[in-house]
């Protein structure tokens, strides 16, 4: 008889990350009272630690400590161990992170955090080894000292954590006197250029994250100074990454960093969230530069999204795991035998020449493919073929390798549904669909829209997690900043004035559950969600926007689009509440400031009463972050949404564009051309 394997309380979870840990021997709990009320009654410190399912070094320390029975059975008789999935629970993640930061001066996953039974920390680290290495303790080692350090000296311990709840008191964030000005934007400006690596494109040295909102920023600094360094360091940054290994040549879509500065060797994990904000990035500077490389890679993302993170729902997976068989970025390269034999001796020799295939490989004695020292038109003249036919090889070859490639072990796919990145991934759809003129885009974003409307709002309430049928966890300002962005995206996208109501709708309630009414900004949980150790207020960017930077640039649109100064009012008040955090590092806020290049230029309003499909299809190709667009065949219909277009009117029976600039309107046009040079001008 086959032994039945043993499970803990995870067992009963939903998220891949708990799951992955079901079957440890740890007596893991997942955040609940139950686990703090064991702590209180037995009482034992915590081991809180938090991860999330695609990361690599969290497989590593559950492979060898949590896998491990003596870690296991020390664990279960000293501590009450904790388990949590950073992405469902990026607010208990926010508060230990800073805290972790705090003690260390770093932080990162997986986040291990020893605490009291009151949930407040007293030591707090990243990835511990099994044994004493790499310079860092054996994890029985902090487990045993800790352990003694929280029994013998509790005097020590009440130190500790009354200098944590302490600091974490002093990170509130407070209104200033002062302003935040259009200063900041040239000052963000000029730290990017700072930071700029001009040699290989992007921001600092290895490892190398694309931060995609830098990109967006400096398109939009570009558009409003017209300084063709901001845009130059966006277009090197976006063409050395579409070379790297960082971009999946084979299958296409990009891997969360570079573990180098060149973008060559990536580390191999894929998340939605840089995916859809690198197709944003990718769509804009094409409507800058109409380059067609910018087109190109646009559609092999989405073409990528579309295969391997797709639900049958029609909405989007979280991440692709960098492991396969427990290697990392086994499933992504290759051998230098291996690619002559798919693809025989021509066509091999010709790939191995254009994506740097060698017998000594670049990751670990294999291949990652990639065009950082290619010379396309030598290669073609070397070979007597035209570029055209040359890419006819190349794409002939790519998909001979990712058929081989898919019968591979494919890497763990984190299955579940979070709504703020599916909205990010509807936005970049919108947007790319809008640009590209391609219907389809619209439609898929479409679907996933309402996808998170039918399963993940429950009684007005905007859900954070669906996974099996299952939703959980009150949303986070992120996921209604980031849906409401969607909404104004796919308003522009299609000018179906729901999507407008529905983003009022948002941002109305985004002010009631959020918005902190003494000293302004946006909490990260809501006034309904758990109480924990401190009530976070995220301004700098992560990986990610912040969610108080979104829902700036967010408000600034919504004001402008519909006449609403509330809007704008809140969005003033945020210049004074992150003040002084702004101004500390403005760069780490680049996303925040894109909503001053907004507010303290010129806007223009433009309002088309009639279709006239032709007109908005080419307002609609422009990269135009100063104009806000409404469309309807008539003033009644944009009375709803916004009150101040509700006395236009059509002349005769023609479409009719009305252009204001600040809410000052000109004389409305039927002309197209004059309307045109009105709004581009």
């Amino acid at each position: 008889m086959s032994q039945e394997k043993f499970t803990n309380r995870l067992a009963n979870e939903k998220s891949p990350y708990l799951l992955q840990h079901a079957e440890n021997p740890v007596d893991w709990y997942p955040w609940s009272e139950e686990a703090f009320e064991k702590a209180r009654q037995e009482d034992k410190p915590i081991f809180l630690s938090i991860g999330y399912s695609t990361c690599h070094w969290c497989h590593v320390l559950a492979h060898e400590s949590f896998e491990d029975d003596e870690v296991a059975a020390y664990l279960n008789d000293h501590y009450v161990s904790i388990k949590v999935d950073r992405e469902e629970r990026p607010d208990i993640d926010s508060v230990y992170m800073t805290v972790c930061q705090m003690m260390t001066g770093q932080g990162g996953w997986p986040l291990s955090i020893f605490m009291t039974p009151e949930k407040v920390p007293f030591y707090a680290g990243t990835y511990f080894p099994r044994e004493s290495k790499y310079g860092m303790p054996g994890i029985m080692e902090v487990f045993t000292q800790l352990y003694q350090k929280y029994k013998e000296d509790p005097d020590h311990i009440k130190e500790v954590t009354k200098s944590v709840t302490d600091a974490l008191d002093k990170t509130v964030t407070t209104k200033s006197e002062n302003r935040l000005t259009q200063e900041m934007t040239d000052q963000v400006y000029k730290q990017l250029g700072k930071r700029f690596d001009f040699a290989n494109g992007g921001f600092g040295s290895a490892p190398k994250f694309p931060t995609p909102q830098n990109l967006l920023y400096l398109l939009r600094y570009y558009h409003f100074t017209g300084k063709s360094a901001a845009l130059k360091m966006a277009e090197s940054t976006l063409q050395a990454m579409a070379n790297g290994g960082i971009y999946d040549h084979v299958g296409f879509g990009f891997a969360r960093y570079s573990t180098d500065e060149k973008w060559l060797v990536p580390h191999f994990e894929k998340m939605l969230y840089d995916n859809a904000l690198l197709l944003i990035a990718y769509t804009e500077c094409y409507q800058i530069t109409k380059n067609p490389l910018y087109q190109k890679i646009s559609e092999q993302i989405i073409k990528f999204v579309m295969r391997e993170m797709r639900s049958s729902e029609g909405a989007f997976y979280s991440a692709i795991d960098a492991d396969s068989e427990g290697v990392e970025g086994k499933y992504y390269v290759w051998d230098y035998g291996e690619i002559f034999t798919i693809l025989g001796e021509d066509l091999g020799d010709l790939y191995a020449s254009v994506y740097g295939i060698t017998p000594e490989g670049n990751f670990e004695g294999k291949n990652v493919p990639n065009l950082n020292e290619a010379n396309l038109e030598s290669i073609a003249d070397e070979h007597n073929f035209t570029i055209d036919e040359l890419n006819q090889h190349l794409e002939e070859a790519r998909v001979k390798l990712l058929t081989t490639r898919e019968e591979r072990v494919y890497p763990h796919v984190d299955d579940k549904i979070l709504t703020s990145w599916n909205a990010m991934m509807i936005t970049a759809l919108a947007k790319a669909g809008k640009v590209f003129e391609e219907e389809q885009y619209i439609k898929t974003a479409e679907t996933a829209i309402d996808f998170i409307e039918t399963n993940l709002v429950k009684k007005g309430r905007v859900m954070a997690r669906y996974r099996d049928g299952d939703v959980k966890f009150n949303g986070y300002l992120d996921d209604y900043a980031f849906l409401l962005w969607a909404n104004v995206e796919l308003y522009e996208a299609t000018f179906s004035l729901t999507y407008l109501k529905k983003a009022r709708g948002l941002a109305d309630n985004m002010i009631d559950l959020f918005w902190d009414n003494e000293q302004g900004g946006f909490f990260f949980s809501g006034e309904d969600s758990e109480n924990l150790l401190s009530r976070e207020k995220e301004i700098y960017d992560g990986a990610l926007p912040s969610g108080n930077s979104v829902a700036a640039a967010m408000l600034a649109r919504l004001g402008y689009s519909t006449g609403e100064t509330v809007y704008l009012d809140k969005l003033e008040e945020m210049y004074y509440a992150f003040y002084e955090e702004v101004k500390q590092g403005v760069a780490a806020s680049t996303n925040f400031v894109q909503s001053l290049l907004l507010t303290e230029n010129p806007t223009k309003e433009v309002v088309v009463l009639g279709n006239d499909k032709n007109f908005l299809a080419m307002l609609q190709q422009e990269f135009l972050p100063n104009v806000t667009l409404l469309a309807s065949k008539n003033a009644e219909q944009l009375a709803e949404v916004a009150p101040f277009a509700s006395d236009y009117r059509k002349i005769g029976d023609e479409p009719t564009i009305y252009v204001c600039e600040n809410f000052a309107c000109k004389q409305p046009t039927t002309d197209v051309e004059k309307a045109l040079k009105m709004v581009t001008g």
